[in-house]
């Protein structure tokens, strides 16, 4: 695998299934993140066939903001968040992409710690960690933290890893690892796979940053379930071994 090209832009994959009441709020703070060194941001919206207002509204956003250069994505019909990771990321022309969830869980101002271990030279994958630092953290559901701490440590034992949060939407990596991995997962398996397939990447630095989590509740929007845990075992297991 050929090294690193130099970091001039950043692209931010943003799969979006009715979230028409957050959409606007989340590319307001995706717009307003200045990234260190002068890199550019490249937004790449990917509509999972919402039946909500969340096409509307986000053209509605373009027309208000053309400036950002937003490129709309519509998927054929609703195929789930990890198929729209898979388009958004064979769209990505940055050097580097990210994942950005449509709600407001994540915080976009922390773009900027994931991408300091990489412009120093150190990283070409930056997991943030929503269970290391000081960063803020919305107080949830303690079964859900504790599913996810089994997760992730079930992932590190199998793809012999110390990461602290697999789960994590954070995951700033270079496109071109991106590009190169054979993904499947059409749902919220895409976690564990990514994270089990860029462990089998030999030249991949994988690092790992603290970042802020604002959580929703299931009432304010929230979609993953006990479900997608069962699945994610099933993940980590079958390309653990894989």
């Amino acid at each position: 695998m050929v090294g690193p090209a130099p970091l001039r832009a950043l692209s931010i994959i943003i799969p979006a299934y009715n979230e028409e009441r957050t959409i606007h709020l989340i590319l307001d703070k995706v717009r307003n993140v200045q990234l260190i060194n002068g890199i550019a941001k490249e937004v790449i919206i990917v509509n999972d066939g919402s039946t909500d207002g969340t096409v509307a509204a986000v053209e509605r956003y373009m027309g208000i903001n053309p400036a950002m250069g937003i490129r709309f994505i519509q998927q054929p019909r609703n195929m789930g968040k990890g198929a729209a990771i898979h388009r958004g990321i064979k769209e990505a022309t940055g050097e580097y992409l990210i994942v950005q969830d449509a709600d407001l869980e994540y915080d976009p101002r922390e773009y900027n710690d994931l991408l300091r271990p990489v412009i120093e030279g150190f990283a070409d994958v930056v997991f943030g960690s929503r269970f290391m630092g000081h960063h803020p953290h919305r107080i949830l559901f303690f079964w859900h933290s504790i599913g996810n701490k089994f997760l992730t440590q079930l992932s590190n034992a199998f793809n012999n890893l110390n990461l602290t949060d697999m789960e994590t939407c954070y995951k700033l990596i270079r496109s071109d690892i991106a590009k190169s991995l054979d993904l499947c997962e059409k749902r919220f398996g895409f976690e564990p796979e990514v994270t089990a397939k860029l462990a089998k990447v030999k030249e991949a630095r994988i690092y790992e940053v603290g970042i802020s989590y604002y959580g929703r509740t299931y009432a304010e929007g929230k979609k993953i379930g006990w479900k997608d845990g069962f699945r994610a075992i099933w993940c980590i297991v079958k390309y653990g071994v894989g």
